[in-house]
């Protein structure tokens, strides 16, 4: 073993003498340093972060806003209450992203009858105003957008009842409201917002518009499409004749300009759509479980709903489908159309990733080839076709056993549902029968579910502009 050389051995107080010059020109600076430090005053953001309360998402309480939107559909009225920080990112209210409370019958049940129709919305109004500070109260503003169900009523019976919607929330609320913020909503206000609500919470906006997602959303009494496309086939888009919705909207959003391919089909939502195959149907009641007897009211109509003598059909069922689409009549005057002689927007990137949402979603859950527990399910439109063939194959008592989650009510008619859903997928719109599409129903939002509906993208609107 070898050992150090006793020569070498220094003491550390001998070392810290002959280095003594240099620790001191090395000490003094530093010294000095820390003496300005300790006499400056603190910053004013440090200040501030430690006497300011902040929110979940980091956004102090003096930068909250709130917004409420009521969804007035034909199966049944809704609110959404969300909150947002300065940067207009959701935050929580209480443990949920939203307040969400729906209610039925919607507006539309109540036509003979407006102020009842009003009435109908104050257990859900209390329940909005609940959430909110009542310090922001007059700064909160609330609307209310109907959907197809009162469109179907008439512009009188519609107007009637959203006056008296008015006349409440100026009545019995103290939430900021306008004339102008209670109204019909027409269909392509509908789809932009359902297009921004799901592509805001995706976080797709602001990035090209190839990098967003196309959306279909299947209504009570109308059904939405909608997706971004390149500014050259906008260009393109057919002319409208007076009074007509434009195929193309154009929106600035997160610094980013779309060109959103829009259209509303009155008629074709799910219960809509119904009367359409009803009307369409040859040889009896094609699409109608076999055992039941009875009726079909949408709006103002009724039609019989036996089954047909010679039982129910898929086959034949598909053919009344078709039909009840008008997928060859009038004829296409345009590039190519999607069914009724509306223009298809002309394909492209935005429309490649397919977003499908409300009864696409319910159904598919009902009929059990979709977990109800989760928000969103990768699936093809020939799921919704085999779903068809096993449905149509039962009567009215042996449906109920298989499905017991679909409303007695809905019962009859679930064999006409799935094949319709899956004849507007691939006939209508021209979806490849085995092309992924995804069935949501809330989308994440950081550490939450947000419902994907349209209501988001109206609150984002009218937050914007509070």
């Amino acid at each position: 073993m070898r050992y150090r050389s006793a020569a070498r051995y220094e003491p550390l107080n001998d070392k810290i003498h002959r280095y003594r010059g240099v620790i001191l020109i090395v000490s003094v600076p530093l010294l000095l340093v820390s003496i300005v430090l300790l006499l400056m005053p603190r910053s004013p953001i440090d200040t501030v972060t430690t006497t300011r309360k902040t929110v979940p998402g980091g956004s102090a309480e003096g930068d909250k806003k709130y917004a409420v939107i009521f969804d007035a559909g034909s199966s049944g009225s809704r609110v959404h209450v969300y909150c947002f920080d300065k940067n207009l990112e959701l935050l929580h209210i209480g443990k949920e992203i939203e307040l969400f409370v729906q209610k039925k019958p919607g507006l539309s049940a109540f036509a003979k009858d407006p102020k009842e129709a009003a009435n109908s919305l104050i257990p859900l109004l209390e329940k909005a105003e609940a959430v909110i500070p009542q310090e922001l109260w007059g700064k909160t503003p609330v609307r209310v957008g109907a959907t197809a169900g009162l469109r179907a009523l008439g512009t009188d019976t519609s107007e009637n009842i959203l006056q008296a919607v008015r006349d409440l929330l100026k009545e019995k609320s103290s939430l900021k409201s306008q004339p102008d913020w209670t109204t019909v909503l027409d269909g392509t206000q509908e789809g932009a917002y359902q297009w921004v609500t799901i592509n805001y919470l995706l976080g797709k906006l602001g990035k090209t518009y190839a990098s967003t997602v196309g959306v279909v959303d299947l209504g009570g009494g109308s059904v939405q499409m909608a997706y971004a496309i390149s500014e050259e086939d906008a260009a393109k888009a057919p002319q409208m004749s007076d009074g007509q919705d434009s195929y193309v909207q154009k929106l600035f959003l997160k610094g980013t300009t779309y060109y959103l391919y829009v259209h509303s089909y009155l008629h074709y939502g799910l219960l809509a759509a119904r009367a359409e195959i009803l009307k369409a149907s040859e040889g009896g009641n094609n699409c109608i479980l076999n055992g039941y007897q009875g009726t079909y009211k949408y709006g103002d109509d009724k039609f019989d709903a036996s089954t047909a003598p010679s039982g129910t059909s898929y086959t034949k069922c598909r053919s009344d489908a078709v039909r009840g689409l008008k997928v060859d009549e009038p004829a296409c005057t345009h590039m190519k159309c999607t069914f009724g002689g509306i223009w298809n927007g002309g394909g492209g990137d935005g429309q490649k990733n397919l977003f499908v949402a409300s009864f696409f979603f319910d159904r598919a859950a009902e009929a059990g080839f979709v977990d109800p527990k989760k928000s969103v399910a990768k699936v093809k439109a020939s799921d919704f076709e085999d779903a068809a063939k096993r449905a149509c194959k039962l009567n009215i008592k042996d449906a109920k056993a298989t499905y017991p989650s679909v409303s007695d009510d809905n019962i009859p008619y679930l064999c006409m549902d799935l094949v319709y859903q899956f004849t507007l997928l691939v006939d209508g719109f021209g979806v490849d029968p085995y092309q992924e599409i995804t069935l949501v129903k809330q989308v994440q939002y950081g550490d939450a579910y947000v419902e994907a509906a349209w209501p988001l993208g109206s609150a984002i609107e009218v937050a914007s502009s509070a």
